[in-house]
């Protein structure tokens, strides 16, 4: 079992949402904290409730990690400190909802930037050190949007299809390093991902409660997951990994159309703005 307790967890949009609620959990369970995302203020807030509620040291880095040159200053920021990273936890995440050719493009570039690219800066540059030191862990909140194609979310589940496919890979290169790596399939969590999000009348876009589950729930469940051992975590309701199994066994096309359909009904075609 990985014990928390005495390390130090760096999480990427830890200011709101699930990785605020990440980071929470890594505090009760006594991790030292460097907290990264893109409103200083935000992480302040954060920090400052971790510290009062927790014996832990709790470390803030203000970026925006969809800008390269802002995830490069945080390498560099982490270089020059005397505190060694223990986990990485890329939790920093963004998507564009609706038609892809009827939005501007702008979000869904944003989306490859931090989905992908700093997530794989981050882990290049901790997991070389990790590696060299033969020690270390790495999770990567993917989605269960990365197991198939998923129309009016279309760079979405495709920059979280890159997360899955290159954590696995990742993970096998390290097994027998010292270094664990494991991806986190969340479904649909209570979140402020739809915050700003309207529908063609203008009325505020809101996820179901009924279908959604909770960030606390989701962080906890990931964080056993991981002390167990586990190289995948499907943190939500059992329906997420079930569901993830089909897509292997039907046509890509049906798989297309399925989740088409089913987007279709959770209004996700008729979303006119909206800013993750």
């Amino acid at each position: 079992m990985y014990t928390y307790r005495g390390t130090t967890t760096l999480v990427t949009g830890a200011s709101r949402g699930l990785g605020a609620a990440y980071a929470a959990e890594l505090a009760r369970r006594g991790s030292d904290l460097v907290l990264v995302a893109r409103s200083g203020s935000a992480l302040d807030e954060v920090a400052a409730r971790l510290r009062t509620a927790h014996d832990v040291a709790v470390t803030t880095i203000a970026a925006d990690l969809a800008d390269r040159d802002q995830v490069t200053d945080v390498v560099r920021t982490l270089d020059d400190s005397p505190s060694t990273i223990d986990l990485l936890l890329n939790n920093a995440g963004a998507g564009a909802v609706g038609p892809f050719l009827d939005r501007a493009l702008e979000p869904n570039q944003v989306s490859v930037d931090l989905n992908i690219s700093a997530l794989m800066t981050l882990t290049h540059a901790l997991g070389r050190t990790m590696a060299s030191r033969g020690s270390g862990g790495i999770i990567n909140i993917a989605s269960s949007a990365a197991f198939q194609p998923m129309p009016y979310q279309a760079s979405y589940a495709g920059t979280k299809a890159f997360v899955l496919s290159f954590t696995e890979a990742l993970a096998e290169e390290l097994r027998g390093q010292g270094v664990r790596v494991m991806a986190a399939h969340p479904g649909a969590t209570g979140t402020t991902f739809f915050d700003g999000a309207t529908r063609a009348d203008g009325t505020p876009y809101t996820m179901d409660p009924r279908i959604t589950d909770s960030a606390d729930t989701v962080a906890r469940r990931t964080l056993d997951d991981f002390a167990r051992g586990r190289s995948a975590s499907y943190p939500g309701r059992r329906l997420n990994q079930i569901a993830s199994w089909l897509p292997r066994y039907l046509p890509r096309t049906t798989t297309a159309r399925l989740t088409g359909k089913l987007n279709r009904t959770l209004g996700f075609d008729s979303i006119r703005v909206h800013a993750a």
